[in-house]
Parts: structure tokens; C-alpha cells; sequence
């Protein structure tokens, strides 16, 4: 049955990238074989923007490991309104809002927001590793956390959260939208004097975040970098461009305070 798909001569690219290059034809289709793994793909990405996340398990392995942790939900009751109203997926629900209100811990540096966003899947495997490593780099004399998880949330979430933190950046870590090779890719969009109101032209992003993309320690390094741009420029967005290719760290960092919650 090999005999009948035509090699593409582009082949050897596929060494190279997890993207549908060169699959060789049959006829004038495309062999029977990719296209059952484009299904499967396509499958998974659906599958990913479905899954619960596991709150309890996530919140469970953040405390363990130290941080002080927080819930909160959006103003989406559930995930078909999520994905029919964005907007409710940028505001928290009267509940949170209170309860987040209510804390009684000092102003961090950098606070760090966990949302499920378009990915569970890429939050319940990720996130954690990643606040590790960002905890192993930035300066000791900087106060991190609480750590925020939210329910059905957007990027903009960060906002109204990092305003009653009273952080002074915030950082999402959030599910992006499943691709046909990616449907555990995480991002970070980091935001400097988070408030209700803020427009994505005001944050930075970190993308593509897992171990076949962007490792965590690159991630975590990129993310101390640009937090350290932002608190000695105070702002971020197109303001602030990411040079921490070759950049190095400043000395005596790692150990950083984490917050009481």
C-alpha cells in the first residue's frame, strides 16, 4: 500500500517541526493515514477547550509546594457561557470580588494570577513547574504571591485580581487556544499596575510555554527579566521590549519572599 503515496520532496523538514509539512500525496489527496492523525489532533484541541480543570488537585500540588493560594471564578457561571461571552471571562463574580476584599496581606511585587483559560490541560501540567522555576530566579528582595486561581478566565481577569492584590505587576498564567500540534500550550501576560481597564497593548507575553516548546527555565528566566524591566520602568506593553535574549540575571537572585496570603 506504500507504493501508493507519492513522497514529498520536502520530507526532511519534518525533522524539524511538529507542523503537517511535506505528507506526501495519494492521488490528489493527501494519504489516508494523515489525515486519520489530523482527526486525532483535531480531537484533542476540542477535547482541551472541554476539559475541566481539576481546582482541588492544582490548588492541592501550589500548596504543597508552598505558595499561598487563592480561588476565585469569573463572571461566567460555566463553560458554554464562557465561550459564548468573553467579556463575563474578564470580570470576577461578586463572591470573589468579596473575598478578595477581604485579604489581609502585604502589597506584592509580583503577583501571580492561574487561569484555565482555553487550556486546562496546559495549566493543570504547567503551571506549577513553571512558578517554581520563576521562585528559583527572582531577586530575594522581592514579595511574590499569593497565587490567584480562577475558573473560566481571560487574560484581562489579571486585572481587577492584581488591583485588589494591590500588586504591583501581575502575571497570567493561562491556556492559550489549542493548536493542531499544541493542545498544552501555556502563556503569561505579564501587566504592570493591574487595574480594570488595561488593554492588551499594555502587557507583555511569554508564549508557547511546555517542554516542547519554551522550557520553564527559559520562560522563568524571560519572566524575571521582564518583571525587573518593569518595576524599574513601571510599565509594560509596547513599551517594554523583551531583550533577555543574552541578558543576564542580576546577581543574588532566587530566594524571593513569598506572601503571607
Amino acid at each position: 500500500m506504500s507504493d501508493l503515496v507519492t513522497p514529498d520532496p520536502w520530507a526532511a523538514l519534518r525533522e524539524h517541526t511538529a507542523a503537517r509539512v511535506a505528507l506526501g500525496r495519494s492521488g490528489a489527496s493527501l494519504p489516508t493515514r494523515e489525515v486519520l492523525r489530523f482527526d486525532a489532533a483535531h480531537a484533542l484541541a476540542r477535547d482541551a477547550v472541554h476539559l475541566p480543570l481539576d481546582t482541588d488537585a492544582l490548588c492541592d500540588r501550589l500548596a504543597a509546594a508552598g505558595w499561598p493560594v487563592h480561588r476565585v471564578h469569573s463572571a461566567a457561571p460555566d463553560r458554554a457561557t464562557y465561550l459564548l461571552r468573553p467579556d463575563l471571562g474578564r470580570r470576577l463574580d461578586e463572591a470573589s470580588t468579596a473575598r478578595l476584599a477581604d485579604l489581609q496581606a502585604p502589597a506584592p511585587d509580583l503577583a501571580f494570577v492561574v487561569g484555565d483559560g482555553l487550556s486546562s490541560l496546559a495549566v493543570s501540567r504547567h503551571a506549577v513547574p513553571l512558578l517554581e522555576a520563576v521562585h528559583s530566579l527572582a531577586p530575594a528582595a522581592w514579595q511574590l504571591g499569593p497565587v490567584v486561581v480562577a475558573e473560566q478566565a481571560r487574560v484581562a481577569l489579571g486585572d481587577p485580581i492584581g488591583e485588589r492584590l494591590k500588586a504591583r505587576v501581575v502575571a497570567v498564567l493561562i491556556g492559550e487556544r489549542p493548536g493542531l500540534s499544541s493542545p498544552d500550550s501555556l502563556g503569561v501576560y505579564l501587566t504592570w499596575d493591574p487595574r480594570t481597564g488595561r488593554t492588551d497593548a499594555e502587557r507583555n507575553c511569554i508564549s508557547n510555554v511546555r517542554p516542547e516548546g519554551l522550557s520553564y527555565a527559559e520562560a522563568a528566566r524571560r519572566l524575571v527579566w521582564l518583571c525587573g524591566e518593569a518595576l524599574r520602568l513601571r510599565l509594560t506593553g509596547v513599551g517594554l521590549k523583551d531583550g533577555s535574549d543574552g541578558a543576564a540575571l542580576a546577581p543574588g537572585t532566587g530566594g524571593s519572599r513569598l506572601s503571607p496570603g
